[in-house]
């Protein structure tokens, strides 16, 4: 697979990566049509698709220690990525916490429900409105001058917070939801242009608001992102006249906004089952002409869908 540089750092990721977000352990008699999750992570790394992507707060660490375990023996493999900052209660409820003591504590947590001696990417989730970026990032950096953490990133943050944070330790990437009916990002991105700051989006299908049959999208956008109804009809039109999956032609758009922005661009689309991680890696290969670009883009700019840092 295609590589990428992630800012100026000396960061190098494949064009696609894997959200593990969704993956989880599971019985063998509980399937759900869904794959061995660590047997999905191995077949992404056999596809080159290196780039791994988890949190701490993704199944309250257990999904770190499903990613460490399937990396037991492939650590070398892969470069891991991690974040923290969002803090789960005991039910649904979280709050945010980017102080310089808890960058410290969260990070060798994560270690250890990992299994490695250091992490190759390290974001803060989501900025904690009660302590300044530049705070959290200066622990950060520290964490980059013991070697816990090669690359420092930022998740679901504005320009401004961008670089404010920049301006304290070179930042590798920012990761935020990026896709055909969710461009909040696009007010962020020309900074991370103007940075060098690489761009990892998640959610690049649209978090199932594009998925299912095109009435049921169309229903569901006009309630979550107004003004891209007409997206799933053109989206499964293109997709048809292409013989490729809409998903596909969704990573395919998301890939194009790297040429539109300068931009490096390595999207991480998740997945439980091997046959449609084959399929959204096959994406990164596909190529949409002007006219094809054209009859996607619908909406608002800078509008639509957004996960509100949750991802």
């Amino acid at each position: 697979m295609r590589t990428v540089p992630m800012g100026t750092t000396g960061l190098t990721v494949p064009v696609q990566g894997f959200g593990c977000m969704r993956l989880a352990a599971r019985s063998a008699h509980d399937s759900g049509g869904r794959s061995d999750p660590e047997a999905v992570i191995h077949r992404a790394l056999d596809l080159g698709a290196t780039f791994l992507d988890t949190a701490d707060m993704y199944g309250k660490g257990a999904n770190e220690e499903l990613v460490g375990r399937a990396l037991r023996h492939r650590r070398d493999d892969a470069v891991l990525c991690t974040k923290f900052g969002v803090v789960r209660g005991t039910g649904d409820e979280w709050s945010l916490r980017g102080d310089a003591a808890y960058v410290r504590v969260a990070c060798e947590a994560s270690l250890r429900r990992l299994g490695t001696d250091f992490i190759d990417l390290y974001y803060l989730h989501q900025p904690d409105p009660a302590v300044p970026v530049e705070e959290s990032v200066g622990a950060m950096a520290e964490l980059v001058t013991a070697g816990k953490v090669r690359h420092l990133g930022l998740s679901n943050v504005t320009g401004e917070e961008l670089r404010a944070a920049h301006a304290v330790h070179p930042i590798a990437a920012v990761q935020s939801e990026w896709s055909l009916c969710g461009r909040r990002i696009e007010e962020m991105v020309p900074v991370a242009a103007e940075l060098g700051v690489g761009v990892v989006p998640y959610c690049p299908h649209g978090a199932g608001l594009l998925s299912g049959d095109a009435d049921t999208a169309r229903k569901r956008l006009a309630e979550a992102a107004p003004g891209y109804e007409e997206l799933p009809g053109r989206l499964r039109a293109l997709a048809r006249r292409r013989g490729v999956r809409p998903g596909q032609v969704a990573l395919a758009w998301v890939q194009h906004r790297a040429d539109v922005w300068g931009v490096a661009v390595s999207p991480i689309p998740g997945t439980t089952r091997v046959s449609h991680l084959e399929e959204n890696i096959a994406a990164a290969d596909l190529r949409l002409d002007g006219e094809e670009l054209a009859l996607l883009d619908v909406g608002p700019a800078h509008a639509g869908w957004t996960a509100e840092g949750n991802s």
